[in-house]
């Protein structure tokens, strides 16, 4: 029995590669800022792990280990923006701390991430920003945009630097998306970005 427990465990839990920006994702900001375009039209090409590694990190992760500071701004340092990694497999919350993803579903919701803007389904990946707005004084939601903003602006960047494209968008179905991936109350979804290489 406890040999089926372990093996269970670890189909749910997924370690990410160390990330390691490759050579060519290495460009000067002012030459990021200027290629950084909304993409809205994604080639069937899957994205890998080593490069999911590095955007997630780019996103929130830890960028110093010894603080558990993380690369985006966060209001009071609350850390409450949460990513949601959706593929055709199933949906994934990700750790930042562990750097790894954490399975939630095996349902694909990437339809209701699109709602009625069908081409947010074609893309490989999608990435859902959730704030946990409990780590604020009554709730505050205005912290919780403003550090979704921020993150949602370091998946630009980052998929700029990689040859990703990707486009912020407000519009899903938040009900759909609260039911399937066990969200409290609280825990607001505010943007997603889908995520593949632009045709």
């Amino acid at each position: 029995m406890a040999m089926s427990s372990i093996a269970c465990v670890a189909q749910q839990e997924r370690a990410l590669p160390s990330p390691q920006f490759p050579a060519d994702a290495d460009r000067p900001l002012s030459q990021v800022l200027k290629s950084r375009r909304s993409i809205r039209a994604y080639a069937d090409k899957p994205i890998d792990d080593a490069t999911l590694s590095c955007l997630l990190w780019a996103a929130c992760g830890v960028s110093e280990p010894a603080t558990g500071k993380i690369t985006a701004p966060s209001a009071v340092n609350r850390q409450d923006v949460r990513v949601y990694v959706c593929t055709a497999q199933g949906a994934y919350l990700y750790n930042a701390k562990q750097h790894s993803l954490s399975l939630v579903t095996n349902k694909d919701l990437r339809k209701a991430l699109a709602a009625n803007q069908h081409f947010a389904a074609t893309a490989p990946m999608n990435l859902l920003l959730v704030s946990d707005t409990n780590k604020f004084p009554r709730r505050s939601m205005e912290y919780g945009c403003m550090d979704t903003g921020y993150v949602s602006q370091n998946i630009y960047l980052a998929c700029t630097s990689m040859g990703l494209g990707t486009v912020a968008r407000a519009q899903m179905d938040i009900d759909i998306l609260k039911k399937e991936l066990l969200l409290k109350e609280g825990e607001v979804p505010i943007l997603n970005h889908p995520v593949g290489y632009p045709k």
